[in-house]
């Protein structure tokens, strides 16, 4: 019998990435995937799709080079905010407590192995729709937007480590994520992991880098629920210069349609045209990959 499940983080609650280009960064995703500005502060601005619940979902921030600034996780309640947080600080991977951010009451911070910056909170402000953007459907919580093709939520972060298996580890142990799928190469190497918290396949994944730059992003996905978007996406981006780097094509992996693209500032961004499958059996077994399945890891088709 294995240790009881944790089940105190809820969902991805937000990302920030760092741009050297914070106006092509927001032309990007305001007015090519319809991402809806929520607030600016500090030199950050907040955005979120429109069927996302919360204050924002993405923090762009100005700096010197692209990359991740930190990745946000809400938990289950109040509870298991503490719960989290005493586990972290017994791992000796916390940094402790901040005020909080916009959209967001107070927070603690730490580091996984693979250095990348990640905070847990419980406090959130609900996005609140002006009357006039206010969908007669009443389980949305905004219209949808008239411009680009507009993305509906986040689905996942996908981030670089030069040790796969210690971060997934702490993942697992210390937050409760439940590992859905694995690469393992011939050596016995795990070379990337897929992790959920929820019915999703991943809302993390972690890739093996040789770099050994700690705290690296691969990308940021969002979620559109037809893959038929996908296409005018690419279509959009092969006539105003965003480069393309792979797709449209259906991941192995996940099952989900997918397309890659670079934004103005650097930084990767996925775009998920449906949701794959989806896993609701409390004792799924990881699928694992390995080198003999060539690329049908990565894609089955385009």
């Amino acid at each position: 019998m294995g240790p009881e499940p944790i089940f105190d983080i809820a969902q991805l609650a937000h990302v920030e990435i760092l741009t050297p280009n914070p106006e092509g960064t927001l032309w990007f995703f305001k007015d090519l995937l319809g991402l809806q500005e929520s607030g600016r502060a500090n030199g950050s601005v907040y955005l979120r799709a429109f069927e996302d619940l919360y204050h924002h979902t993405l923090k762009v921030t100005e700096a010197r080079e692209n990359g991740l600034g930190h990745i946000a996780w809400r938990t289950t309640s109040p509870q298991a905010l503490e719960r989290r947080v005493a586990a972290l600080e017994a791992s000796g991977l916390g940094q402790g407590w901040s005020a909080g951010d916009c959209g967001h009451g107070r927070a603690y911070r730490f580091t996984t192995p693979s250095g990348h910056l990640m905070e847990l909170f419980w406090e959130v402000s609900y996005h609140q729709a002006p009357p006039d953007e206010q969908s007669p459907v009443r389980n949305r919580p905004q219209k949808r937007p008239l411009v680009g093709v507009p993305a509906r939520r986040i689905d996942h972060v996908n981030v670089l480590a030069s040790d796969v298996t210690a971060t997934r580890d702490f993942l697992m142990n210390v937050l409760g994520f439940r590992l859905r799928e694995h690469r393992v190469l011939d050596t016995g190497v795990e070379d990337g992991a897929w992790l959920s918290v929820s019915p999703l396949v991943h809302e993390i994944a972690v890739m093996r880098e040789e770099t050994g730059r700690p705290g690296s992003l691969h990308h940021l996905c969002y979620w559109w629920g037809y893959p038929q978007h996908l296409l005018d996406l690419a279509d959009i981006f092969s006539e105003r210069g965003i480069p393309i780097e792979s797709g449209p094509g259906k991941h192995g992996l996940s099952q989900a349609s997918f397309l890659y693209v670079f934004e103005p500032g650097g930084n990767r961004v996925e775009m998920f045209g449906d949701t794959g499958y989806l896993i609701f059996d409390p004792e799924w077994k990881p699928i694992t990959w390995r080198e003999a399945d060539g690329e049908l890891w990565e894609r089955i088709g385009t």
